[in-house]
């Protein structure tokens, strides 16, 4: 859970809903294979269930009034890992930004495999 306070109040969000508005624009992004386990709780919550968790392979913290977002994500053989890394940066930066009014600190991403297709 996203907790924030300003002027105007407490603001909370849960982690399933970041998870889920992140995760889908990081799918978008060209170049992307997927989201992997990016927290030992992932990867166990996903063996024990025999299915992908909503939270793969995004993590959301706040840091005052803003945000700070780490994604492990898998990438296309081939492709400018530089190119894609910004590209997911100003996605993911633009649809948060968008979507909850929340300004985002930092986009972390850590590419963890490559998938040859």
């Amino acid at each position: 859970m996203v907790r924030i306070e300003n002027h105007l109040g407490k603001i909370q969000v849960s982690n399933a809903y970041f998870a889920n508005l992140i995760g889908y624009a990081v799918s978008e992004c060209f170049g992307v294979s997927g989201l992997v386990n990016s927290t030992p709780s992932q990867g166990l919550r996903s063996l024990v269930s025999g299915k992908d968790t909503t939270d793969k392979g995004v993590r959301v913290r706040s840091a005052g009034e803003e945000l700070i977002i780490d994604l492990h994500i898998t990438v296309t053989y081939g492709v400018n890992i530089a190119a894609i890394v910004k590209s997911i940066i100003h996605k993911v930066t633009y649809t948060i930004e968008n979507a909850c009014g929340l300004a985002v600190s930092r986009v972390n991403v850590y590419v963890a495999d490559m998938k040859v297709h």
